[in-house]
């Protein structure tokens, strides 16, 4: 009955997807906003990083009021690549490659240009707290996504131009972003314009350094990501947890960028050989099971609290228990959360899935890059793991 009632969410949140041909809306993508730059605000820090707030706190969608187009990002085009890479090796359908072959070929044509390598950013600028990213400027967590899906799409097509443009983001994360030196190994930066300290951005790129390496066998890549490798998981605390990153305003601890260290240690493992660090992800995979999802599959964003619950950390869970080849033995987990997620996060008319739920007013904005790619790179692993099992 579970099965088949994913399979009914999934079928839905697919023909969404399809029908409005993968562009969409962000929660980050207020300054795209024409009223915005019409008002002369866009060249100030504090209104950028309040105008994203403002778009991405309200509960009410704003953006067709304020002129925000609907456009393809990059990153959730990655996720959708790989989903469609993991629906093709479980049925060989001619309309997943033709959108393998769509969405890679996109993917090429959206490169940021001026880099050591080939890499992307976001369809937007963005303010945070720590730094501003120009549109298109290319971050490591964009870049490891894509070239990770790039990867999948020449696995399946053959294709030359998606292998030759994955070996060439690693130059990238090689020469364009900086480095935090630590008592052991190093920190990549987010892009090469900052020196935020941020572990599951630096492991994203070290796991595609190493996958990179399981293709062309360039020593280099597989000692730089020991070296990313090493440092991240000596922040890991005694209790298995990281905090986000080293700034003071990123101390808190969450779910899916806790999946994220453990799939990319785990990678990293895989395609290196080196098994030094199972003590680290068996830590850290208790930690992130213990305590991050309720009895009754609800999943939680933070590890000391429930609310807002974010549709990023159930799509991760699945990922990550894929990754780890745990997700057989985490089955009934799995499937709590992911009936949970359906039945208090999905659309029923529409199909698509609600960004966050809240105490009070909940965001039920259907966002492309950050809800829809995600629950679809969820149930594209949900469906491989389970076609695997039978």
């Amino acid at each position: 009955m579970a099965d088949r009632t994913f399979q009914q969410s999934f079928e839905k949140l697919k023909n969404y997807c399809e029908a409005e041909s993968f562009k969409g809306w962000d929660p980050y993508d207020g300054l795209n906003s024409k009223v915005f730059k019409a008002l002369h605000m866009d060249k100030v820090p504090f209104f950028r990083l309040a105008w994203i707030q403002l778009f991405k706190r309200n509960p009410l969608n704003l953006r067709t009021m304020m002129m925000v187009p609907k456009e393809y990002n990059p990153k959730g085009l990655g996720l959708f690549l790989t989903g469609y890479c993991n629906l093709y090796q479980t049925e060989k359908k001619d309309e997943y490659l033709q959108n393998i072959k769509f969405l890679a070929d996109k993917l090429l044509e959206l490169q940021s240009e001026g880099y050591s390598g080939s890499c992307w950013g976001y369809n937007f600028d963005w303010q945070s707290r720590a730094f501003f990213l120009p549109k298109k400027t290319p971050t490591v967590v964009a870049t490891s996504f894509i070239s990770y899906a790039l990867l999948d799409a020449y696995d399946i097509t053959k294709d030359e131009r998606y292998l030759q443009t994955a070996i060439s983001s690693t130059n990238f994360i090689l020469n364009d972003l900086n480095r935090t030196e630590k008592k052991e190994g190093f920190i990549f930066s987010y892009s090469p314009y900052d020196n935020t300290r941020v572990y599951n951005a630096s492991l994203l790129g070290s796991r595609l350094l190493s996958r990179v390496y399981s293709y062309i066998k360039d020593e280099t890549l597989i000692q730089v990501a020991r070296e990313s490798v090493l440092a991240c998981a000596n922040a890991q605390r005694e209790d298995g947890a990281w905090i986000y990153g080293e700034l003071e305003i990123q101390n808190w601890v969450d779910s899916f960028h806790t999946g994220y260290n453990l799939e990319c240690i785990y990678e990293y493992q895989k395609y290196s050989e080196d098994t030094s660090f199972n003590t680290i992800i068996e830590k850290g995979l208790d930690y992130y099971l213990n305590n991050f999802f309720l009895e009754d599959g609800t999943p939680k964003y933070y590890d000391n609290k429930t609310y807002p619950i974010d549709i990023h950390a159930p799509a991760q869970l699945i990922a990550t228990l894929y990754r780890l080849n745990v997700l057989k033995e985490n089955k009934k987990l799995a499937d709590r959360v992911l009936a949970w997620t359906i039945d208090h996060m999905q659309d029923p008319k529409e199909g698509y899935f609600y960004y966050q739920l809240k105490q009070t007013k909940s965001s039920k904005i259907p966002y492309m890059r950050w809800a829809q790619a995600w629950m679809f790179y969820a149930f594209s692993f949900y469906i491989l793991g389970m076609n695997h099992e039978k």
